[in-house]
């Protein structure tokens, strides 16, 4: 007497934010991240000096460089995140060059935090870094890679995270030179928004 064999439950298939191939959105975050960077070192104006936010910005595309997480199978043949990363490294490395030739003393004055902005700003920063990349990780933990839900969440959490960068770049052009207590409150509250957003996301990649 013949019995039938058991039909094995289909596994849910990871959907990756914009459809794009695993990583694009991670290395595109940490084009933008170092992309600032890159404005704050040749910024015509004398007066700037990179947020202290993105120094923790930073700390996402470093782990995300330093940790290799397992891939499915495929994706390391997509070319799009490569050439981001190529992006990332080789424009790094001119502009720095580039702004080290020109004004070295320049460079490490734009480079050190600004003193009374540390004193005021690491620890709130700090825990927004370490908070938002936890919730991101328990979330991916908790609800697993494929759930619908989880995935959705990071579709919209990416959406968010990319946004605020684009509009980094446009409050920076606007108000480099502003010396108002009023608009420096605003734009560490927004960096505030912006640091949770892309540590979460990391978080929720890694």
């Amino acid at each position: 007497m013949s019995t039938a064999s058991p039909v094995a439950a289909p596994v849910p298939e990871v959907q990756h934010p914009f459809g794009l191939p695993m990583g694009t959105i991670r290395a595109t975050l940490a084009l933008f991240i170092c992309g600032f960077v890159w404005l704050v070192l040749l910024w015509p104006h004398d007066s700037v000096k990179l947020p202290l936010a993105h120094f923790f910005m930073g700390s996402m595309v470093f782990m995300a460089f330093v940790t290799h997480p397992a891939l499915p199978r495929g994706a390391g043949d997509s070319v799009g995140p490569w050439v981001l990363r190529v992006l990332f490294v080789f424009g790094s490395v001119g502009v720095v060059a580039y702004a080290v030739y020109t004004d070295w003393d320049q460079v490490t004055k734009r480079l050190v935090p600004n003193v009374e902005e540390f004193k005021q700003w690491w620890l709130l920063f700090l825990g927004v870094t370490v908070g938002g990349f936890m919730v991101g990780r328990v979330f991916r933990l908790a609800l697993g890679n494929a759930n619908p839900f989880f995935q959705s969440l990071r579709a919209w959490l990416s959406v968010l995270a990319l946004m605020m960068m684009c509009g980094e770049f446009l409050l920076f052009i606007a108000f480099s030179s502003s010396e108002q207590s009023g608009v420096n409150q605003f734009l560490h509250s927004w960096q505030g928004v912006q640091l949770l957003a892309v540590s979460a996301y990391f978080g929720s990649r890694t």
